[in-house]
C-alpha cells in the first residue's frame, strides 16, 4: 500500500494566524485539491494529520470543526479526490499531550491503524514541527513553501534529508515521477 501524510492548514488550504474557524475561513489552496485526486489516482492512501489547538483554546468546538472538514471533503469529491483518514490533535501546548506535532503521537496511530512501518512514507508539511514528526518514525518529510513553509525554510534546522517543493502539487507532481 502507498500511504502519504499531509499536513492541513498551509498545505491543503491557506492558514490564519487566527486559525481556521469556521468553514466560511477554509479556502483551498490553488491546485491542492487537484493533487490529492491525482495522489488517489495513483494509488495513495491520503490521510490528514492536523494540530487543531483551536479546541483546546476554546476558539470553535468538535461540530465546527466536522463543518470544516464536510466543505473539506466535498470540495474534495468535486475535484475527484478524497481523504482516506484524518487524525487531529485537539489539544494546546500547555496539555503536553503525545498527539500534537512535533511530538509523534498521531504518526504512531497512523502506523498502529494502517499496520505498517512508516519509514519512508513521504509526509508533507508546511511548519517545523510537521517535519519533525514525520522524521522521528522515518518518515520522509517534506516542506511546500506554502503556510508558514517560507518562514520554516528560512529558520533552517530542517530534519535531514528533508525535500522542498513550491506547493503540494509541485510535491505531487514529484513523487508521481518518482513511482512511475
Amino acid at each position: 500500500m502507498k500511504l502519504i501524510i499531509l499536513d492541513r492548514d498551509g498545505v491543503v488550504n491557506f492558514d490564519s494566524a487566527q486559525f481556521i474557524k469556521s468553514p466560511d475561513e477554509w479556502k483551498p489552496i490553488p491546485g491542492s485539491l487537484e493533487a490529492i485526486a491525482r495522489l488517489n489516482q495513483a494509488g495513495y492512501r491520503v490521510v490528514l494529520a492536523t494540530n487543531q489547538s483551536g479546541i483546546g483554546r476554546g476558539l470553535f468546538d468538535m461540530a465546527t470543526l466536522n463543518a470544516i472538514h464536510d466543505k473539506m471533503h466535498k470540495a474534495l469529491a468535486q475535484a475527484g479526490g478524497r481523504i482516506d483518514a484524518l487524525f487531529f490533535c485537539p489539544h494546546t501546548a500547555d496539555d503536553k499531550c503525545d498527539c500534537r506535532k512535533p511530538k509523534p503521537g498521531m504518526f504512531e496511530e497512523i502506523s498502529k491503524r494502517f499496520n505498517m512501518d512508516l519509514d519512508g512514507v513521504p509526509a508533507i508539511g508546511d511548519s517545523l514541527r510537521d517535519l519533525q514528526a514525520a522524521a522521528t518514525l522515518g518518515a520522509q518529510p517534506i516542506l511546500v513553501h506554502t503556510g508558514k513553509g517560507e518562514k520554516t525554510l528560512s529558520g533552517g534546522d530542517l530534519p535531514e534529508g528533508t525535500l522542498v517543493f513550491a506547493d503540494l502539487a509541485e510535491a505531487v507532481q514529484y513523487l508521481i515521477a518518482q513511482n512511475a
